[in-house]
């Protein structure tokens, strides 16, 4: 990808005040850290400022304060753990601007690590208040987004402070914009989508968005009944969104005009209720009983996917092919995940997925470590999918432009 905009390749730091946009919004429980995923993701970009001796200014969100100071909010929990996996020492300030900010900054010295206080204590965050980005402005010298999760919302930390001061892509972030231009910006063909979950009406801007992109769209989960509903086949007990058939055939009229193949399932897994160890039942289109519903892609329908993925060059996924938090109506998912995994292995498949579900179930089934990318944003990974311009990615653009890339 030809990036639109400034990363740190050859900026020279030594010394200089370096604030970093991080997205820090980590699962607590009972004040411990659960997951430090975001954490780790965070890592590159800290050690490579740290050994170029820049100072370390560490910036992020936390829950939803309202722009006021909510001690359960505090941030101050993430700073063992990030100790931890940093290997060195991060101080804590009480606040992310004024005088408290200030003298914690005016005491660092190069190679130093900084976490400020929740911006979101400060309603001037969520605001995008230009008069707040200016206090932030003022502890930096050089302003590093490298929060692709948080790129989605035109804040203050993520909009307004890129236009202030000299603004640099971090190296999470360059690699998931990088992982996502592969995957539909600029992807080698055939492409295949795999779109699951519950709800056709949560994603009609995405698959509107991907069948103008892809070659070939594979529907499942819970969404995929309303297809077959809108079809004209019976889905028994099956969650469905039936007064939204016209707009499935819709979809399914667009999918053909764009040449756009939709795979939907052929064959179905069945049984009375999503339960663990339920006796589940392979059944054809149709052959469902009116008590039963449909909780898993069947076994025909899985090995069709497969098979998809062998002529294809890319994958994009978001959403699983069934209940799959409920065995055994995670099979579907599983096959698919590992068959897309050793694609990737073998050299043969760019692939990248990405939302909360999809983090999920591709790390049940043990494949998310061997996917070419999978993004942890939520949000902004889904209204990126959506074809949505994102205004956080959108000022570091601006940014390279107004400051001469």
């Amino acid at each position: 990808m030809k990036e639109k905009f400034r990363t740190l390749d050859g900026v020279e730091v030594k010394g200089r005040r370096v604030i970093v946009r991080e997205d820090f919004n980590v699962p607590l429980q009972d004040g411990e850290v659960t997951d430090d995923t975001r954490l780790a993701v965070a890592l590159p970009t800290i050690r490579r400022l740290r050994e170029g001796g820049a100072k370390v200014i560490l910036i992020s969100h936390f829950d939803r304060p309202k722009g006021k100071r909510v001690p359960s909010m505090s941030l101050k929990p993430v700073v063992a753990p990030l100790e931890k996996l940093l290997g060195a020492p991060v101080g804590f300030a009480e606040d992310c601007v004024g005088e408290t900010a200030r003298a914690a900054v005016a005491a660092m010295k190069g190679g130093d690590v900084l976490l400020l206080q929740n911006l979101r204590f400060h309603a001037g965050e969520e605001a995008n208040d230009i008069g707040f980005a200016r206090q932030l402005a003022a502890n930096g010298d050089l302003y590093v987004d490298d929060a692709f999760s948080a790129s989605h919302r035109a804040h203050a930390s993520t909009e307004a402070l890129a236009r202030l001061l000299p603004g640099y892509a971090g190296e999470s972030m360059r690699r998931e914009l990088s992982a996502l231009d592969a995957a539909l910006g600029a992807p080698k063909r055939p492409v295949l989508g795999i779109v699951g979950g519950s709800k056709v009406s949560t994603k009609l801007d995405l698959l509107h968005n991907l069948i103008a992109k892809l070659d070939q769209l594979a529907i499942g989960g819970g969404m995929a009944n309303t297809f077959l509903y809108a079809q004209g086949w019976d889905v028994g007990a099956s969650y469905c969104e039936k007064d939204l058939a016209e707009t499935a055939r819709g979809i399914m009229a667009f999918a053909a005009a764009r040449r756009c193949e939709l795979l939907l399932p052929i064959d179905i897994i069945v049984a009375e209720r999503p339960e663990p160890g339920a006796a589940a039942r392979v059944r054809d289109l149709g052959e469902i009983d009116d008590h039963e519903r449909i909780l898993d892609a069947g076994p025909r329908t899985v090995t069709r996917l497969c098979e998809a993925m062998d002529a294809a060059a890319t994958l994009i996924w978001n959403g699983p092919l069934g209940v799959f938090e409920v065995p055994p109506f995670d099979r579907g998912t599983t096959v698919a995940a590992q068959h897309a995994a050793a694609r990737v292995k073998a050299g043969k498949l760019v692939a990248v997925g990405g939302g909360g579900d999809t983090v999920s179930a591709l790390n049940a089934a043990k494949a998310a470590g061997d996917f070419t990318f999978v993004s942890t944003a939520g949000g902004a990974f889904l209204e990126w999918m959506e074809g949505k311009s994102l205004p956080g990615v959108e000022a570091l653009k601006a940014a390279a432009v107004e400051q001469g890339k």
